[in-house]
């Protein structure tokens, strides 16, 4: 399974959550040969403890030493740049500052090259080689979990920008009196369109007195209603459901059709675990953005689609980016084969 051996290249992607740190040996042409997962620590240095105990795990299983891996690649939740270096995670404050790539390295010893980036942008990656940005020059990839994170494909090449912080999407302020936001700001983009922002509305509509049978769903207790509580409801039919999604839609429609307005995208792919919820959610969310994105009808072939790789996307992504950090394999071009181009 090393790049010395003549077999299949191996790398190992590790996808760090607020609550879990995914890992994923990932072979060459995307096919998941193992995984494990961790709690999330809160401090930093325990990630990264975390992270090195996950990747020695998974080398044990694939029976090779770190070192034989064809990279390994990291996507953290915020602020990365381009020494690996996590300098804000608005859902994970106590990494803020976390030497990522240096610390990883040093764990694992030397030989095994770490490459790190934005979580979201090692989603896009794997959504690109593997999944449904595959041939692709010029997608979006909007993931929505507790916030939003963006990945950019432009040209054929992953969009980093001067800093290598292009994609935080999610805080595009849309009202600077909204709601407080992690990152500091009011009014974020992610406070109306993310899982969280779905779960305010339920709740405000509890408060109002409505959404009975959501509370319901909720154990009775209308501060404990969620996301998934909504979109499971409005699946089921639930009247009630059906609107708090149509106006979350409406946020959501609204700031991707800002987004294409700025980028002119050929695809846009949903991800993360409400896009679950298939047209219930993606259907009123393409029938907001056509009323909000300007000439709709000269965007030839633009699509709102679901991501393909699902939660396994980041992770695998990471993996890519692990791999052409170390230079042993141009896993995206490859991938080119159907379209995709080379990372920057």
């Amino acid at each position: 399974m090393s790049v010395r051996d003549g077999r299949e290249p191996v790398g190992i992607g590790l996808d760090v959550g607020g609550t879990k740190i995914l890992a994923m040996a990932v072979s060459a042409g995307g096919t998941v040969l193992a995984e494990a997962r961790r709690a999330t620590p809160a401090g930093g240095e325990e990630v990264l403890d975390a992270a090195a105990g996950l990747v020695l795990e998974l080398a044990k299983v694939l029976g090779v030493h770190v070192r034989e891996l064809a990279g390994v690649g990291v996507g953290a939740p915020g602020l990365v740049d381009a020494e690996g270096v996590l300098l804000f995670a608005p859902n994970l404050l106590g990494a803020n500052m976390t030497s990522v790539r240096a610390g990883l390295e040093m764990r694992l010893g030397e030989g095994c090259s770490v490459a790190v980036d934005n979580d979201a942008t090692c989603a896009m990656a794997g959504e690109w080689a593997f999944g449904a940005a595959a041939g692709c020059d010029d997608a979006l990839l909007v993931t929505i979990g507790t916030g939003i994170g963006g990945g950019i494909v432009s040209g054929g090449r992953l969009l980093r920008g001067a800093h290598n912080f292009a994609g935080e999407i999610g805080h595009v302020i849309c009202d600077p009196h909204g709601p407080p936001c992690p990152c500091g700001k009011r009014g974020c983009w992610e406070r109306y369109a993310s899982g969280t922002g779905l779960g305010r509305l339920a709740r405000d509509a509890a408060q109002a007195g409505r959404a009975r049978a959501l509370v319901e769903r909720a154990g009775g207790d209308p501060d404990a209603l969620r996301g998934e509580h909504v979109v499971a409801a409005a699946a089921d039919g639930d009247e009630e459901a059906t609107a708090i999604v149509s106006e979350f839609a409406w946020w959501l429609g609204l700031g991707l059709a800002n987004l294409a307005n700025i980028l002119d995208p050929e695809l846009i792919v949903l991800g993360g675990g409400l896009v679950l919820a298939g047209e219930v959610l993606l259907g009123p969310t393409r029938a907001a953005f056509s009323g909000f994105v300007e000439r709709e009808v000269e965007r030839a072939g633009l699509r709102i689609v679901a991501a393909r790789l699902g939660d396994a996307g980041g992770a695998i992504g990471a993996a890519t980016i692990g791999f052409g950090a170390l230079g042993a394999l141009d896993v995206l071009g490859a991938a080119g084969a159907d379209g995709a181009g080379t990372p920057s």
